[in-house]
């Protein structure tokens, strides 16, 4: 089989699996082999611009079929909302009012349908981000958490601490202010990396003799070596084994820096 051959086989059975359907209007969906995990197919309509070319549309339904499963709001800020950006970006797609769509010439239709479907795919994968891939989704979930308990007002992000030699090099992931005397310095635990600078941090601080109670939030404790947590749980007050155990995370805070 030559060039020519594999070409009109590959357009041949390709066109096979793209149809039209006329819907209200003169709206039309195009219906393509692309499948979200749950079996459902893409969302594609056409529609003719009054200038010319075409508009290729989800009509909100790539949000909406996301939402069944994820918190669209992680959306607006953070690692997942400039995923998202940037995915519209280099696609070219407009997002209105949860529809996502893509204007193109006529002779560049083919080409446009394909660039869309591609985009769905990657903001669908956008709700599957792995913190382990992508490490500042951690913080920015523990941030989001952490506001939710004590109001973004009571936290200060990557604190240095006030009076303290080179107190730069043993910056706070998050201090949040308590109605008590002592301060709460709260670490992020992404990783053993991070456990063992938390744990220097926090020796050196108490080596200063400085009064603070400190918590440790891991993103998942049971993949921290047993050693790395033995030492941080000597130095730390508390720990929260997991980001995700929101109702533990919250009771210990409370615990700790009384009624706001």
């Amino acid at each position: 089989m030559n060039l020519q051959e594999i070409q009109k086989t590959l357009c041949s059975s390709m066109c096979a699996e793209v149809t039209i359907e006329k819907l209200q209007g003169d709206l039309l969906a195009i219906k393509t082999p692309f499948q979200f995990a749950d079996g459902d197919s893409y969302s594609i309509h056409l529609k003719r611009l009054p200038a010319g070319g075409f508009r290729i549309s989800d009509s909100g339904l790539t949000l909406m079929h996301l939402s069944y499963e994820f918190d669209l709001d992680k959306l607006k800020d953070g690692a997942r909302a400039r995923r998202f950006e940037k995915t519209l970006n280099e696609v070219g797609i407009q997002a209105q009012d949860g529809e996502l769509y893509l204007d193109v010439r006529g002779d560049a239709l083919g080409e446009g349908v394909f660039r869309f479907g591609q985009a769905i795919t990657q903001v669908h994968d956008i709700s599957f981000l792995n913190r382990v891939q992508v490490e500042n989704t951690f913080y920015d979930d523990l941030y989001e958490n952490l506001k939710s308990i004590v109001g973004e007002d009571h936290i200060e992000k990557n604190y240095i601490i006030k009076n303290l030699p080179q107190s730069e090099n043993y910056p706070i992931d998050f201090y949040i202010h308590t109605k008590n005397s002592l301060p709460l310095y709260l670490f992020g635990v992404p990783g053993r990396d991070k456990a063992r600078l938390a744990t220097i941090i926090l020796q050196h601080l108490i080596a200063e003799n400085l009064e603070f109670n400190s918590m440790i939030v891991f993103q998942n404790m049971s993949e921290i070596g047993s050693k790395d947590i033995g030492r941080l749980m000597n130095a730390a007050n508390d720990m929260v084994a997991s980001v995700d155990s929101e109702q533990d995370l919250s009771r210990k805070i409370l615990q700790r820096v009384g009624s706001l």
